[in-house]
């Protein structure tokens, strides 16, 4: 039996890609600016790190895809792909914490909230949801990610880790 898609999105930002771009620009411009001006030193090397980085942002942190099956809720950022058991979820629910954190920006983040370590996969202009694992994934408790659809989200996967059929599983 081929495990089903019971949601799936693919989530892209135009305010996150405008600002990775215009972080890309800027570096590039200031890397060939201080290269042309000084020469190849350790200001025009850190502005030239700045640019890749921004670079790889601008390409990695594009698509936001959401798999949801009976099995695992699959988030896929780029190159980073994280899977979460649906038997190793404990909570499900909206995400609300500060704005600084919420609004400090975008692609995978890892941060302290409330004691626990967060694993972070978020555009800025979209609500999030917070998964709370049962077993830690290395030093990670909670995932967070945004969705455009938050309520049927959490309905699902509230449906899903409330079946009998997870019963057993580990």
């Amino acid at each position: 039996m081929i495990d089903e898609n019971i949601h799936t999105e693919k989530i892209t930002s135009n305010k996150t890609s405008a600002l990775f771009l215009s972080l890309t620009g800027l570096f590039l411009i200031l890397f060939i600016w201080r290269r042309v001006v000084s020469g190849m030193n350790g200001l025009t090397i850190v502005l030239l790190c700045f640019f890749v980085f921004f670079l790889f942002c601008s390409i990695n942190y594009r698509i936001l895809n959401i798999s949801l099956t009976r099995k695992e809720l699959a988030l896929k950022f780029g190159l980073v792909t994280w899977v979460i058991p649906l038997g190793n979820i404990a909570s499900c629910r909206l995400d609300e914490i500060p704005w600084l954190m919420k609004n400090g920006g975008a692609g995978i983040h890892f941060m302290f909230i409330q004691g626990r370590y967060r694993a972070s996969f978020n555009f800025l202009e979209y609500s999030r949801v917070v998964i709370s694992l049962k077993r830690r994934m290395g030093p990670v408790r909670d995932i967070s990610f945004t969705t455009r659809r938050p309520e049927d989200l959490i309905r699902s996967i509230r449906d899903l880790t409330s079946s009998t059929w997870l019963v057993g599983e580990k």
